[in-house]
């Protein structure tokens, strides 16, 4: 196991185009951390370099104490989990786990020794002696596994590991992988664009976009404390409501006043600081689908704003509504029991304990 550190590391592709710019990661020694982002963000280019298959433009890296970057992929002791399984139809289970020990001739009974090992580990001793063609997605998944893991990896990296697997065997294989963490300890990174995969495996998450890391932090710091925008509608399901609006002072109070005139609503307390030393002349006013109420009884006009239905859905467990505010559309996350219907008035508070604002210039957190 090691630590791993990207310092300033870029990707440039033929024509310029940048696909990571300035990455600055650390992952820590026997941590599993995600590396979040949505298609053409940079991750993938980024694990590729990891891993040696791609060459680094500018920026050193390194694993544990040694500078990588020169390093040929077999000399780095990092394993790679394909996202396509990428198994050899011909061999048997146990041939496919064994053959990268093999091109290093590595001893036979070694051999053996090691892929019972992994095997039993990942609860596939009784297929080693099948054809990949005969087993299903999950049992492939793990095999692609085990034959990473039986190289014992000072870094293994795993690309969208779960993207081919039906619903109930990516919520199976998540709990295997965050189990198979905790057995190996190994340090560990996930490239995907599922927030479900990173918040239930990873102990910190770095998202990315157009090739920018954004913020790194567990998912309690990244959902609570956005550093902008991009990470704040990422990161959480529904996405937030963004609202543009004015910050104002009227009679003594700090208020936002939507950008279409549509509501008018008080500055947190906790917010006044930080809005003024921005300097922000223009705001956009976040606010969670979970953190939106219908009101029944109107109590404070300026925790609350007017809206119409647009459309409700009872979802089992929760009701989800789209409602227009002024020109903007908001979702809400309510009870199931609500019965709405399209355009009638609704009344919906924002809690304030729950409000980010945004500086609507440059879409940094306030």
């Amino acid at each position: 196991m090691a630590e791993l550190r990207l310092e300033h590391i870029y990707k440039t592709y033929k024509g310029g185009v940048e696909a990571v710019k300035d990455l600055n990661l650390t992952v820590r020694d026997g941590e599993f951390l995600a590396l979040l982002g949505p298609s053409g963000c940079g991750k993938t280019s980024t694990l590729r370099m990891i891993v040696g298959l791609e060459e680094i433009t500018r920026g050193e890296m390194y694993i544990g104490n040694r500078l990588v970057n020169k390093l040929e992929p077999n000399q780095r002791n990092v394993a790679l989990a394909f996202e396509t399984y990428a198994l050899y139809p011909p061999l048997s289970v146990f041939d496919n786990i064994a053959f990268c020990l093999r091109a290093r001739s590595v001893p036979k009974p070694e051999i053996s020794q090691r892929v019972k090992q992994v095997a039993d580990m990942l609860d596939i001793t009784d297929i080693l002696d099948r054809k990949p063609a005969e087993l299903g997605g999950g049992q492939k998944q793990r095999i692609s596994l085990a034959r990473a893991l039986v190289r014992d990896p000072d870094v293994f990296l795993m690309d969208e590991p779960l993207s081919h697997l039906d619903a109930a065997q990516r919520s199976h294989m998540r709990v295997e992988l965050k189990r198979l963490h905790a057995q190996t300890g190994r340090t560990t990174i996930l490239v995907t664009h599922d927030q479900l995969e990173a918040v239930a495996m990873a102990q910190r998450i770095a998202v990315m976009n157009f090739g920018v890391l954004q913020q790194v932090g567990t998912f309690d710091e990244i959902y609570n404390r956005p550093v902008n925008e991009f990470v704040a509608g990422f990161i959480g399901e529904p996405p937030m409501n963004f609202l543009p609006a004015t910050p104002v002072r009227e009679d003594g109070t700090f208020l936002l006043v939507a950008a279409d005139n549509s509501f008018r609503i008080r500055v947190p307390e906790s917010l006044h600081e930080r809005l003024e030393r921005s300097g922000a002349k223009k705001v956009d006013v976040g606010i969670r689908p979970i953190h939106l109420e219908v009101v029944d009884q109107p109590a404070d006009a300026l925790e609350e704003i007017d809206a119409t239905v647009a459309t409700f859905e009872s979802l089992g467990e929760e009701g989800q509504l789209a409602a227009v505010v002024g020109t903007q559309t908001v979702l809400a996350v309510t009870s199931p029991l609500l019965r709405l219907d399209r355009s009638d008035a609704v009344k919906l508070r924002l809690r304030p304990d729950r409000i980010h604002l945004f500086d609507a210039a440059t879409q940094a957190a306030i």
